[in-house]
């Protein structure tokens, strides 16, 4: 039987275990990316660690999220950042440069590569054919120095694309119809290859849009082919000689097909609160708008940015519309600059930021009340723009571009005759904002400069015999941690700061959880299908772990998050019964007799409820290494414990 691209990727990296769908495996890593919002905890753990310079071929650290300096915290974060990187042996991407997944694409990604991230979005490196997964912190931390990255083998799916995209529908529409057919529960254990004809009609960028957004599917992560797209793409980036050729073989096998014509697509919108709902921009035309933000690791390349100037150019934004646009890179805000696209969305009153991830993550950019905001963006969870009524569409550049100047959703395909842009033949390369770490000679004297809001990481324990706790929350599905711990101006720069930030750990759903949870000392927390879903943040596991929540019981996980709760030594369950979900309130007393013992054993784990008398059978589906991390009280404690 023939191999998929991912498989045959495994294969060459696979260190432990075998490639049996379901079963553990323990990947060599190449690559590690870290951003500022994950990166300042991921380098406190691989200080803990204690190894004394990274042992993958490029580890990058950049800054993107955190970027808004209204206090001392952000740039304190940053100046310890980078002063780790200098000392432990990892390159440094400054802010400004641009963000994370933009940049590695255009200037350190590799075909055929592993890449782990600390960001649930790098899996945009599968636009140019890297096996790229995001992780948890803690997860990048030990590949970073030296240690396997664990996943669970993955099933294979093709998306199989035939045809070519009409005039104004944009690789953004593709990953809307796939979030459509999937939703975002639809990917979980999976990996989403793409093939076809249709592959061929797709740029890099238009490549890595896709793949980038697959993570909204819950997928371990997305894939296409490395062919001779992907080499003059590389070319033009000055790297012509990390080209290689990746395809998958003929007698391939899948799990499961999914076919889409491109010739048949039409521009669309993930309407609120998910990504997955989706309605054509057609059924909306004429809607009123009040924001449309243009830019986002998602679509910020060069060849959308030209697009949107394209449309931009010699108009001017409705009255009652505000226009922000974000380039993902320096390199693309240069080539912007020199060839006067930049003036075209000057002119025509866009307001134009930062290159960073901005109002992607509520950082800046908040829109009125009640607003309705168009943004190319990945995620549009509830109050994750900062606006807690806010109703955030997510559309294509062309679709933002189009309904910023006539104030209403605009199907751009009304526009007229279609605005072609070329990628360049060679893109404008200057590496100055990368600072590369000391040499091994020179690594001892560098100091670690650290500032006030930084602390060390949640104390831990060994998993005890039995659990005594309360239910200190209960919520519904398809919680995201943006719920869990959320993001915003106000609460980002907290992230080196566990105790601080854990007094807004759940606000969103519940604004008196952090101080219960606190008093109560030990709780666990209730949930029902996809908890967990969103972003690789391990502070939605770090909060609760440090307000004392010892074990997570829901009808199923998100494999990032379920990853990072095992990390940090908090008990994933999931009810055998999901009818037993109706059997748990809000403050009953709960109990975990023989946890520890059943934990070593089996995967049925016993909770009983002393509060009504029920006996709840839950299941803890865990390998011999993810169960001797439970024990241990968490990863750190296991890799300290096992070298």
């Amino acid at each position: 039987m023939g191999l998929t691209i991912a498989q045959k990727i495994i294969k060459e990296h696979i260190v432990d275990g075998t490639m049996t769908v379901g079963s553990d495996i323990g990947l060599r890593i190449d690559q590690t990316l870290t951003q500022d919002a994950t990166g300042t905890m991921a380098y406190l753990e691989f200080e803990a660690i204690g190894v004394p310079r990274v042992k993958t071929e490029k580890s990058v650290a950049y800054i993107d999220h955190n970027t808004l300096q209204t206090g001392f915290e952000n740039a304190d974060d940053h100046r310890f950042i980078q002063s780790v990187c200098k000392r432990h042996g990892i390159y440094f991407s400054r802010p400004g440069n641009g963000i994370c997944h933009q940049v590695h694409l255009e200037r350190f990604g590799k075909p055929g590569k592993t890449l782990i991230g600390s960001d649930s979005h790098t899996p945009t490196g599968g636009g140019i054919g890297m096996l790229a997964i995001g992780a948890g912190g803690l997860d990048v931390a030990v590949a970073m120095g030296g240690g396997a990255y664990y996943i669970t083998m993955p099933k294979m799916v093709k998306v199989e694309l035939t045809g070519k995209l009409r005039p104004w529908v944009s690789a953004k529409d593709i990953i809307l119809k796939v979030l459509e057919i999937m939703s975002v529960k639809g990917g979980v254990g999976k990996i989403v290859e793409y093939a076809g004809e249709g592959v061929k009609t797709l740029s890099v960028p238009e490549r890595a849009t896709i793949t980038n957004m697959g993570a909204e599917l819950g997928a371990t992560t997305s894939i296409f082919p490395s062919d001779e797209i992907t080499r003059e793409f590389l070319k033009a980036q000055g790297r012509e000689e990390d080209y290689t050729e990746l395809k998958s073989d003929d007698d391939a096998e899948y799990d499961e097909i999914i076919k889409i014509n491109l010739d048949e697509l039409k521009p669309l919108a993930a309407c609120p609160h998910s990504p997955d709902n989706i309605k054509s921009i057609e059924e909306l035309s004429g809607k009123k708008i009040d924001q449309v933000c243009i830019g986002s690791c998602t679509n910020s390349s060069y060849r959308d940015m030209m697009k949107v100037a394209a449309i931009l150019k010699g108009k001017t934004v409705a009255d009652g519309v505000s226009l922000a646009i974000a380039p993902g890179s320096k390199q693309v805000l240069n080539m912007l600059a020199l060839n006067g696209a930049l003036g075209d969305m000057i002119a025509a009153g866009a307001r134009i930021l930062e290159s960073a991830c901005g109002p992607c993550i509520g950082m800046g950019q908040s829109p009125n009340s009640g607003g309705i905001s168009l943004r190319t963006f990945n995620r549009n969870f509830e109050g994750r723009s900062g606006t807690a009524d806010g109703q955030i569409y997510l559309v294509s550049p062309e679709t933002a571009a189009a309904s910023a100047l006539t104030g209403v959703f605009t199907d751009p395909t009304t526009l007229g005759a279609d605005v072609v842009i070329e990628m360049p033949e060679k893109f404008l390369i200057n590496d100055n904002m990368v600072i590369e770490p000391a040499s091994v000679d020179e690594m001892d004297s560098v100091e670690v400069l650290r500032g006030p809001n930084i602390k060390p990481y949640p104390k831990t324990s060994p998993l005890s015999d039995s659990i005594e706790a309360s239910c200190s929350l209960k919520v519904g599905d398809n919680i995201t941690t943006d719920h869990i711990m959320p993001a915003g101006a106000k609460i980002l720069p907290l992230r080196s700061n566990i105790p601080k930030i854990s007094e807004h750990c759940f606000t969103v759903c519940d604004k008196d959880f952090p101080n219960r949870a606190k008093t109560l000392g030990s709780s666990v927390v209730v949930g029902g299908e996809n908890y967990g879903q969103g972003s690789s943040r391990e502070h939605a596991a770090l909060a609760p772990l440090y307000l004392g929540v010892k074990a997570v019981l829901v009808k199923s996980f998100a494999r990032i998050h379920r990853a990072n709760l095992i990390n940090a030594g908090i008990i994933p369950l999931t009810f055998k019964n999901a009818d037993d979900y109706d059997k748990i309130k809000l403050g009953d007393q709960l109990e975990l007799p023989n946890v520890k013992a059943e934990i070593a054993t089996g995967e049925n784990i016993t909770l009983v409820n002393k509060t009504n008398g029920e006996t709840i059978e839950t299941v803890c589906e865990l390998t011999d290494r993810t169960r001797d991390i439970l024990i241990a009280g968490g990863l750190l404690d296991y890799t300290k414990e096992n070298g």
